[in-house]
């Protein structure tokens, strides 16, 4: 029997051709790096890498600044090819194999549909309010979220909004830890520890929870390719030429993310192109790199003031609880409150920012790779349809049972890890073919980017054969 002839799939439309916008003043850029710091600012700066902290003292905080520093040279280059084409990075991938776009979709809806971040943020409520089934708030919280995400009219407003109003109660904590919690003492011992520690892992410390914590720093996974989708709908460089996300229920234009774009290889082009890489860059290391920097630095700090040495110590959010108490004896009763109410808003607004994540990739690599001549489904509608889809799966899988914030928190940042691995390899590729020469990645960037595969290759290796051994 013959077998049916594969029809070969649609040639990739050529780039169409558009002058490179005029740059816009760096304070109207402010806002990619904080949405992406403030979804970031949850599970590793609140949990992850304050209780590794508990546990094996101040000798990871290299580990800390290490990956942020690769976080940064990772994420733009991720912004360098939407800077440059308007396209989103999976939308570049996915142009050489549709299985590209189809494997980070997948490896994104596994990272976040296990609802660590809401369930953390619920547990924390519960001390805060005295009480209460951390299970039915985080599933009413993941609802509350889908609407506000529902009827937003332009949804990377609405979490942009949200994201800099928890970045902003973040560092007003941050402040007061520094003033009334953290001994100078502390301080010098932690610098002392970045250094001389540089290379050493503390006993205790499992190559899985580094992995975890490597996921959970700053950004991580899927999480940082859709700085490509936040920077078009900011209007950065040729994403100007593109339309936005935009909800079908309150709004009409919608982001069309197989739009690709090339701007004419002209002094005036390359002119302003240095102009917006430059800001770029500014934007994020400032709004990125250093907020994330001084989050974990002073939540490490801090976690290690209030617990290090302790032997109660368990792993579960219960351990913040401890840390509420400790701080409420040392300073006084209004900080525990204070405390647990920022970081149950942290937590929550984390999760909001990760379900627009996968959202918008999964719904930019469906339209544009299997529904581009669809009516009915647009991108818009196949995000809210990928939104809550993860509402329902989150909240079946609590309801199941499965409801340890840490154990959920620890296989999402492990799959983060490897997925970054994996679409970094895929970045330099795509950044070294498919731009114009004048705009290629090269030189020092290059070598940043090969030093990144490098790095989450080693620490996911290592993993690996962890786990081999302990069978």
């Amino acid at each position: 029997m013959t077998r049916p002839v594969k029809p070969p799939r649609p040639p990739v439309p050529p780039a169409a051709v558009r002058d490179l916008p005029d740059p816009m003043p760096l304070r109207r850029m402010v806002g990619p790096g904080v949405v992406a710091v403030g979804i970031g600012m949850a599970a590793g700066e609140i949990i992850l890498w304050p209780y590794l902290t508990a546990i094996g003292g101040l000798g990871l905080l290299w580990l800390a600044l290490a990956t942020l520093a690769i976080q940064y040279v990772i994420n733009m280059e991720i912004e360098r090819y939407t800077l440059a084409t308007g396209q989103t990075a999976v939308a570049g991938f996915s142009s050489w194999w549709t299985g590209w776009g189809v494997v980070i979709c997948l490896a994104g809806a596994f990272q976040y549909v296990w609802p660590g971040w809401a369930t953390s943020g619920s547990t924390v409520f519960t001390y805060l309010v005295g009480g209460g089934d951390a299970v039915w708030i985080t599933v009413a919280a993941l609802m509350v979220i889908g609407v506000l995400l529902t009827f937003s009219k332009v949804i990377y407003k609405t979490v942009e909004r949200v994201e800099t109003v928890k970045v902003a109660l973040t560092l007003f904590f941050l402040a007061v830890a520094v003033v009334f919690v953290i001994s100078l003492s502390t301080w010098g011992e932690g610098a002392e520890k970045t250094v001389t520690g540089f290379g050493r892992i503390p006993d205790g410390i499992t190559f899985t929870m580094i992995l975890s914590a490597l996921g959970a720093a700053g950004a991580g996974g899927v999480h940082n390719l859709v700085l490509s989708n936040w920077i078009r709908d900011k209007r950065y460089g040729m994403g100007a030429h593109v339309p936005r996300l935009i909800s079908p229920i309150t709004g009409k234009e919608e982001a069309s993310g197989g739009d690709r774009y090339t701007f004419p290889d002209t002094p005036e082009n390359l002119t302003r192109w240095q102009v917006w890489w430059k800001r770029a860059n500014i934007e994020h290391f400032t709004t990125f790199f250093l907020v994330c920097l001084v989050t974990i630095g002073i939540m490490s700090l801090l976690a290690y003031e209030t617990l290090f040495g302790r032997d109660d110590l368990k792993s579960d959010p219960s351990f913040l609880r401890v840390q509420g108490e400790v701080m409420a004896g040392e300073v006084g009763e209004w900080l525990k409150p204070l405390f647990f109410a920022i970081a149950a808003v942290s937590l929550w607004a984390a999760a909001m920012g990760l379900l627009d994540v996968i959202g918008r990739v999964a719904g930019d690599f469906l339209r544009r790779t299997y529904l581009s001549g669809s009516s009915r489904w647009t991108e818009a509608r196949l995000y809210l349809a990928v939104v809550w889809a993860e509402i329902v799966l989150g909240s079946l899988i609590l309801l199941a049972g499965f409801d340890q914030p840490i154990a959920l928190l620890i296989v999402s940042t492990c799959a983060a890890s490897v997925v970054t691995l994996l679409y970094s390899i895929l970045l330099v590729r795509l950044n070294t073919r498919d731009l114009p020469p004048a705009v290629r990645l090269r030189g020092a960037r290059l070598a940043g980017m090969l030093i990144a595969i490098a790095f989450y290759g080693f620490f996911a290796l290592a993993m690996v054969v962890t786990q081999i051994q302990d069978l």
